[in-house]
């Protein structure tokens, strides 16, 4: 029998009243733009105008952000990888308005010592949000720059007190075949599945988001909470997470198991180790188009001065 538990007594995130974005955000004007050129009319669905009006309070956390020129809020909310809703880079922005991200608990489990369900409240202090403009890298060779708001994994996973032989923190997506179609195509081994080492999990890079842009997690783009590891590809950053496990063995992912020649469990980005189907050493920004330029590819995605340290001793080039 499950126990639902609740961590401490605070202002749950639906009472406090949302600060405006004091950023000058070039993107949602742009987002704007196509409501009057009619270039989409999915925009116009309730899923993206619920987004819209609900902003989060939140800091900006300059000491891990990049100063780099941001994507637009139309780049990343209509350009995604999220298997779940489909598998072009369309479809979960056409295909997720059906998903239901509130009321929202996380299953946690394994060997940590406060197990149970527990309120999304609960795990994620919405009084401590903190912006951070973070690269990302697909697998694909694409590359963004977006403006995420969460908190800490770390201050989550003190929380909840793992034990000291918890080596690895597991991860689960929702499994919702009726509000996610692409769950009812065996593309994958649903539910979806990621882990990271302890160590990765911890490090201050490492986030929980609940936002982007200021606003809250549309469905596309993970909602209501996804993680986000900087200097690994984008596969690592599972969406929908309502399950988090702690063990002391490494934890099977779901593309490790679909393809382990081509997805490592680590998977830092590294420019020397190309995908079997293609280079790793250039990328492009999403938006450019498909000619756009490239520019090389960042040993660990730029953060290597963060992170480096972690893998000290590990072949990278076999440990991919």
């Amino acid at each position: 029998m499950q126990v639902k538990r609740k961590l401490n007594n605070k202002i749950k995130s639906s009472e406090i009243t949302p600060e405006s974005v004091y950023h000058n955000r070039r993107s949602i004007l742009k987002t704007l733009g196509l409501l009057s050129t009619g270039l989409t009319t999915n925009f116009l669905s309730s899923n993206h105008l619920k987004a819209e009006e609900s902003n989060l309070q939140f800091l900006n956390n300059s000491k891990y952000s990049t100063n780099e020129t941001m994507n637009s809020y139309e780049d990343i909310t209509t350009y995604n990888n999220f298997y779940e809703f489909g598998m072009q880079k369309t479809d979960p922005f056409n295909n997720s308005g059906q998903f239901q991200p509130k009321p929202w608990t996380v299953k946690v489990s394994g060997k940590t010592k406060k197990t149970g369900v527990f309120d999304l409240d609960d795990l994620i202090d919405f009084n401590a949000l903190e912006e951070r403009i973070y690269r990302l890298r697909c697998v694909e060779a694409w590359s963004m720059v977006i403006p995420w708001v969460g908190i800490p994994l770390a201050d989550i996973i003190k929380k909840l007190e793992p034990r000291l032989d918890a080596k690895y923190v597991a991860f689960e997506t929702v499994y919702r075949p009726k509000e996610m179609p692409g769950q009812r195509r065996p593309v994958l081994n649903w539910p979806y599945i990621e882990g990271l080492t302890i160590e990765e999990a911890m490090h201050p890079l490492t986030i929980i988001a609940v936002g982007l842009y200021g606003k809250e997690l549309l469905n596309q783009s993970g909602a209501p909470m996804r993680l986000v590891v900087p200097w690994k590809y984008g596969f690592k950053s599972i969406k929908s997470i309502n399950k988090i496990h702690f063990q002391s063995n490494q934890p099977p992912t779901s593309w490790n198991i679909s393809a382990p020649n081509e997805y490592g469990f680590l998977a830092n980005v590294n420019p020397s180790v190309d995908h079997p189907r293609w280079s790793q050493a250039r990328e492009r920004r999403i938006g450019s188009g498909f000619f756009g330029t490239k520019q090389p590819t960042l040993m660990f995605n730029g953060y290597a001065e963060e992170v480096a340290n972690l893998y000290a001793g590990i072949n990278l080039r076999r440990n991919f």
